[in-house]
């Protein structure tokens, strides 16, 4: 396979802040895959949190350059098998996963949902984020992008009063990530009002580590809580769900759909919701998330509508919160930019 590296900036509309950091552009690299006249899209993040530059994960890739040249793509998990002995991180890896599906896909003539078997009969709305900012802020970000689902992001000194705010404003379904600034005690004794207060679930209440305390909430919360943080990768799924009542499962950070497929099916078995979520990425791959659509409760693919530069076509998320799938294999990604 020929290999191609580009990085790029993503431009926010917005500054987007969580409870642990704020940015208002993404670094963002793009994998380029190429076999047979075909080239497969495939995207990673620089992330501060975990330790991960763009210029980092470039170097991891270049290093194996000369080896995946030589190799042919047959099949996507094969292929993820062998690059899982080459000492990559699992963001570069995941870049490279999704390079090679939809590169397969597209070699293939199919779409990925239909190489998995599944149809577009079902799949859940993709909720829309709101980053913590000013009250009066915050109720502006939602009227200007009408939504039914929204993914508030909490860890303040007014957190229920953002919410009994915003909830005057929008008869949408809430969802709280606090990505991990709430204590167990903080948890409980808010949830009793979030779930008054319309709210669906709680992202990731506790530090990714605070087991014991998830123990507490997963006992007493009176709504469900997703694991997001606490669940990194394969071996995190059976651990959450003594601890979860659902996972949201990060592509880049577990390495990609091959390590997310099994992840899914594995959640399933032990009786999770499942849900997939984003980074700030851009539609390279967010149409990857999108076709694992028909297997998931819940979805946060909302990237390609939190910036200004979107760089490829792919996945559409239309106004009205339905999507549009490519007719193209794979992801159906083409670069634009």
């Amino acid at each position: 396979m020929e290999v191609r590296l580009s990085q790029h900036k993503l431009k926010l509309r917005h500054r987007f802040t969580i409870s642990r950091e704020s940015h208002e552009t993404q670094d963002t690299l793009i994998v380029h895959l190429s076999q047979d006249k075909e080239t497969g899209y495939g995207e990673t993040t620089s992330n501060p949190y975990y330790g991960h530059t763009v210029k980092n994960l470039m170097e991891e890739i270049e290093a194996i350059r000369g080896e995946i040249e030589n190799y042919t793509l047959s099949k996507p998990e094969d292929f993820h098998l062998w690059l899982s002995n080459k000492n990559l991180s699992r963001f570069a890896l995941c870049a490279l996963d999704l390079a090679a599906h939809d590169l397969y896909g597209k070699l293939q003539n199919r779409p990925l949902h239909k190489l998995w078997n599944t149809t577009l009969d079902n799949y859940p709305t993709t909720n829309y984020t709101l980053g913590i900012d000013t009250i009066e802020n915050m109720v502006a970000k939602m009227k200007e992008m009408p939504w039914p689902i929204y993914k508030i992001k909490l860890g303040t000194s007014e957190d229920l009063d953002i919410v009994r705010e915003l909830r005057e404003h929008s008869n949408a379904v809430f969802r709280i990530d606090a990505n991990g600034a709430w204590t167990a005690a903080q948890t409980i004794a808010i949830s009793p009002e979030l779930k008054k207060l319309g709210v669906e679930f709680i992202e990731q209440p506790l530090k990714a580590d605070d087991w014991s305390g998830m123990e507490q909430v997963v006992h007493h919360s009176v709504l469900p809580v997703i694991a997001d943080e606490s669940c990194l990768v394969e071996e995190d799924v059976e651990r959450c769900a003594l601890h979860f009542n659902g996972i949201n499962i990060k592509l880049t950070k577990c390495g990609g759909l091959t390590p997310a497929l099994r992840m899914i099916k594995k959640g399933r078995q032990l009786g999770l919701k499942i849900m997939v979520g984003c980074m700030t990425e851009s539609t390279v791959g967010i149409s990857a998330i999108g076709q694992l659509l028909p297997q998931l409760d819940y979805v946060d693919m909302d990237g390609p509508l939190l910036i200004s530069n979107d760089i490829a076509r792919g996945i559409e998320i239309n106004k009205d919160a339905t999507i549009t799938f490519p007719s193209l294999g794979g992801s159906g990604i083409r670069l634009i930019k």
